[in-house]
């Protein structure tokens, strides 16, 4: 029924309307698949990964390694179900190029729409002023190691972040971005293989830490942060974009040749998300191994902080260090400027006119001004809330799984109508089902976090609360 009642409208659906300027500028269709894999493993492949070996902390050796790969192959399997449900809807005339249109659409639902609007809008907005305020810090780790007692404070370098990314941001869309994004590609092999090679000499000094991996004797703390890893697990592999890059590298680029692609969305989606998951299976496996083996227990969420203990010799030539430190800041970059594309869109389109050139002056003064003004809000909120992260944490929870988790395999069973007895409806039904469940754990653990780092907190702080 609900497949029938999905498809009622089909044969009477009219022509795409002409794009806005949201559509016709920031989502441009010009790209490849492989243009659409640099953007995911942008969006995907993070300095997150250096977390990895801490949620490994939290469930040992064999349900850690187990759930890691789970939670890839589910993330897998939803991504490339999402490419199924846009290419169902683009047969039918409902061709969507934002998440929060095609979720409207299939599930039927006006509130729909302004739910994915408002979350998708908080992870993006989120991660920017993450990725400002991480970038800063990074900053202010390579002064601090030439300068020690330099003048310099945290906001310094947020405010030079933000003015880099103001730069960079003027960029008109996403495929201005694919090279900066294949750039970004690299640089996480290159932090990745780094950081796991400085693990791995730490591991086999004798500065290291004994190397224990023994649980928490108490269950209920073992569970506790068996689902607190799990959160975290789920959060590093998320990202809200996803529809927005899949339309992107989509096959209809080019309408001329629409009937001439066989399979549509899905064919060319797949090739870029094998793309991105085998930069993952590399960038996610080898800095979680090596990190949780050379520190164990006593690994903390950011295993570039073990490599730099406060107390004691660095575990790591410094020279190594510096240079991961640089990749990770270089990364940060191309991080904030895919993260605030939604952000861009949704301004532009309101404010473009897209009878007008993209680099027209009428187009390029109100995107010159929108976007500076978003990333000043983005750096005030920075470098007011240093402590950000554990916000991020809460917002992660209830926004990253609903959108990554939840809602793509819902919509395939609305729109594709699976038989209900079926494997892949009761598959799907299952993930729905347990990944709400982690949402509302992960987010009841951020919470409790946040709740209990308050006495840290400090506004305009020049130290990040971890």
């Amino acid at each position: 029924m609900a497949h029938a009642a999905f498809d009622a409208e089909a044969g009477a659906a009219a022509k795409p309307p002409a794009a806005d300027a949201g559509a016709a500028f920031v989502l441009e269709s010009k790209g490849t698949w492989w243009h659409a894999g640099f953007h995911l493993t942008t969006a995907i492949v993070g300095p997150t990964v250096l977390t990895l070996p801490y949620a490994l902390r939290g469930m040992g050796w064999a349900l850690g390694l187990t759930v890691l790969t789970a939670v890839g192959a589910v993330t897998f399997y939803e991504y490339s179900l999402m490419s199924r449900v846009l290419e169902h809807c683009e047969a039918r005339g409902r061709r969507h190029i934002r998440f929060r249109e095609l979720a409207a659409d299939v599930l039927g639902s006006g509130w729909m729409f302004y739910f994915v609007v408002i979350v998708q809008t908080a992870i993006n907005t989120g991660v920017s002023i993450g990725t400002i305020l991480l970038a800063a810090d990074c900053l202010e780790i390579m002064y601090t190691s030439l300068s020690p007692n330099g003048p310099l404070k945290l906001y310094h370098f947020i405010i030079i972040v933000a003015v880099a990314l103001a730069f960079l941001s003027q960029l008109p869309s996403f495929h201005s971005l694919r090279h900066i994004n294949f750039a970004s590609l690299l640089l996480s092999l290159g932090y990745t293989i780094l950081v796991s090679a400085a693990c791995i000499g730490a591991g086999l000094s004798k500065d290291a830490p004994v190397k224990d991996y023994t649980l928490s004797s108490s269950k209920s703390e073992q569970t506790f942060n068996a689902f607190l890893s799990i959160s975290i697990l789920a959060s590093v592999y998320g990202n809200g974009i996803l529809p927005e890059i899949q339309i992107y590298g989509g096959p209809f680029s080019n309408r001329r040749l629409q009937a001439t692609l066989a399979p549509p969305a899905a064919g060319k989606m797949m090739k870029a998300l094998v793309l991105c998951y085998s930069v993952i299976a590399f960038a996610f496996y080898i800095p979680s191994i090596t990190g949780y083996w050379a520190f164990g227990s006593h690994v903390q969420s950011n295993v570039l902080k073990s490599l730099m203990p406060d107390t004691g010799p660095a575990l790591a030539p410094t020279w190594l260090l510096g240079l991961a430190v640089l990749f990770v800041l270089l990364q940060l970059l191309a991080i904030g400027l895919v993260y605030s594309q939604v952000a861009y869109e949704i301004m532009e389109k309101s404010s473009a006119d897209a009878t007008r050139g993209k680099f027209s002056r009428r187009n390029v003064v109100p995107r010159l001004l929108l976007r500076t003004l978003y990333l000043a809000f983005c750096a005030f909120m920075a470098a007011m809330l240093p402590f950000f992260g554990d916000i991020v944490g809460v917002v992660g929870a209830v926004g990253f799984i609903p959108l990554d988790f939840v809602l793509p395999v819902v919509m395939y069973n609305i729109a594709l109508a699976p038989p209900r007895r079926s494997p892949m409806f009761l598959a799907n039904t299952a993930i729905m089902v347990v990944f709400s469940g982690v949402g509302a754990i992960g987010a009841f653990a951020s919470i409790r976090k946040l709740v209990l780092d308050a006495g840290q907190f400090k506004l305009f702080s020049n130290n990040v609360v971890d």
